[in-house]
């Protein structure tokens, strides 16, 4: 089945008379082959990979709810921003949707744009990846992807039997070793409580880099940057994953998985600049916003957040 062709119907919002007070529903622009580089949203309108990981579903309806909600933020971005449209999977084959963003992903790294992925369940992370390696593999030199994940879980369950938001970068590690590629994950803001021994276990024969949720506080954040520093340092290029349980359900209520604990908006924040200074971060998603469950649009207003600040430092 198709995608959605590009919509700009979702960019409205409040429009002020004084000069130099332009929002970003007046500023984004259908994405074109060929536009100036700029940075590329592109929707990921699926949560069968939540559905079969037996989540709350809801997830599809999150690029929507993110447009809505950047569209009166101020604009005071230094490029252009596009609108991609959306991959979507109205059929249950998530696969090919997977699939169909690689490509889309692959496409506006290749015009040298900056993709940001709007999920979505966090299937998505399986094809934002795979259209970096697409894009990184051209060149015939095995390159050295970094993940960073922002999350409360792993999300490296076996996937035996079939993808799931709860199985990208186990098969993503299955990719990098058939490949012969290093696999660098680091995945922060992990719940304990939420992952079993067998997923710790996992992530430790992997070589992953875990922080929990509970070691991520401001008297932390020092130690923890100078960590990531040198994960960056072993990387040639970075994709960043947030998925939005990651904060507490309190300031993200609207999500597949509220977080009993998680990591809140100021400690993350820090964080994610030190990625977008590396100048290595070449793609960006976000995940699991499930406007359904959300609270006065709380959480559509947090990934809203994240992106106009992403876009401005990336």
């Amino acid at each position: 089945m198709s995608d959605k062709e590009i919509s700009m119907a979702s960019w409205q919002g409040r429009v002020d008379p004084e000069p130099d007070s332009a929002r970003w529903h007046q500023r984004i622009l259908p994405w074109r082959a060929g536009s100036v580089p700029g940075v590329v949203l592109v929707g990921f309108a699926c949560d069968e990979g939540v559905l079969r990981n037996k989540g709350r579903v809801g997830a599809a309806a999150g690029p929507l709810a993110i447009r809505k909600a950047l569209a009166s933020l101020a604009w005071h971005q230094q490029r252009p921003v596009y609108d991609a449209g959306d991959i979507t999977c109205p059929d249950g084959d998530l696969e090919s949707a997977q699939a169909r963003l690689a490509v889309r992903v692959s496409e506006v790294l290749a015009e040298g744009h900056q993709p940001i992925v709007l999920g979505g369940g966090h299937e998505v992370a399986y094809g934002s990846w795979t259209g970096l390696a697409t894009y990184m593999g051209s060149g015939g030199v095995v390159p050295r992807i970094g993940i960073v994940n922002f999350d409360a879980h792993f999300d490296l369950r076996d996937p035996a039997n079939g993808p799931s938001s709860g199985t990208p970068f186990a098969q993503i590690a299955a990719q990098c070793t058939m490949r012969g590629w290093p696999f660098h994950y680091a995945c922060l803001g992990i719940s304990r409580a939420s992952n079993t021994q067998a997923l710790f276990a996992r992530a430790a024969a992997l070589g992953v880099w875990v922080r929990e949720d509970h070691e991520i506080r401001e008297s932390t954040l020092p130690q923890i940057a100078t960590e990531l520093d040198a994960f960056v340092a072993e990387c040639d290029v970075l994709y960043l994953t947030l998925d939005i349980d990651v904060l507490p359900a309190a300031e993200a209520p609207g999500v597949s998985a509220p977080a009993a604990h998680g990591v809140s908006l100021p400690l993350l924040e820090p964080l994610l600049a030190r990625l977008c200074k590396s100048g290595k971060l070449r793609v960006i998603d976000l995940a699991e916003l499930n406007p359904s469950h959300d609270i006065d649009g709380r959480t559509a207003r947090t990934a809203a957040r994240l992106i106009h600040r992403l876009s401005l430092m990336s």
